[in-house]
């Protein structure tokens, strides 16, 4: 059996069994919303820290169904289905998604293309999700509001593109462990999204790196090579 053909086997079985996971915390989940139910209108002191622990349940619930689809996302890589791409369209896409997160959290958006990028071969809806964990990352990093840059220009036979937050920074000695899965310093991450985007930019044939600086924001570089390069 070659590596692909294992690999597409244990992301299969990791499939199965994640879906058998949720299948289980969807009728924890019910249980607990029956049991909220029963404590709608608390009477006392006790049947108030009942209803306290019954709600902190169900937000672990869903935190592990949020760590569930994220793991799916991430084990389950189809393959690529590839054509030439107007990068430009395709962030401009991401950006008209994501602006009415970006607002309701302070977030000014500013995009800088540079004229007559070449096209990329691109998955569009593999890679959309890569820029989206990248925007979402900026959010997370800008609790009070912020700037969120993204530039595109053409370096030699490759297309960079350039994912810039005003946020609170990476300490150095995290900036080694970001990519990997299920590292995060976040509350409430997964850990999954920054080695979602490694793993669709690399299966593009690109690279994603990143610069940061604590208290200043922080940069991702993808580069990826032009078509027909």
């Amino acid at each position: 059996m070659s590596p692909s053909d294992q690999y597409a086997e244990l992301a299969e079985l990791a499939g199965g069994f994640i879906h058998e996971i949720k299948n289980h915390i969807s009728t924890l989940s019910l249980n607990l919303q029956l049991l909220a139910e029963d404590f709608q209108n608390p009477q006392n002191h006790h049947e108030r820290r009942a209803l306290e622990r019954v709600t902190r349940l169900q937000h672990e619930c869903q935190r592990l169904v949020d760590v569930s689809n994220d793991f799916l996302r991430f084990a389950r890589f189809q393959e690529l289905h590839r054509e030439p791409t107007r990068l430009c369209d395709l962030v401009e896409e991401m950006i008209d998604f994501f602006a009415p997160t970006a607002k309701q959290a302070g977030i000014q958006i500013h995009w800088y293309p540079a004229p007559e990028l070449p096209a990329v071969n691109l998955d569009h809806e593999l890679f959309k999700q890569a820029l989206l964990n990248l925007m979402i990352n900026a959010e997370q990093a800008m609790a009070e509001g912020g700037e969120v840059i993204l530039q595109a220009r053409r370096d030699g036979s490759e297309v960079l593109l350039e994912v810039i937050d005003t946020g609170t920074g990476i300490p150095a000695e995290e900036l080694p462990k970001i990519f990997k899965p299920f590292h995060t310093t976040k509350p409430g991450g997964t850990g999954l999204g920054l080695a979602t985007t490694r793993k669709i930019v690399l299966a593009h044939g690109g690279t994603v790196e990143v610069h940061s600086a604590v208290g200043r924001g922080t940069k991702f570089t993808i580069r990826l090579p032009a078509a027909g390069a």
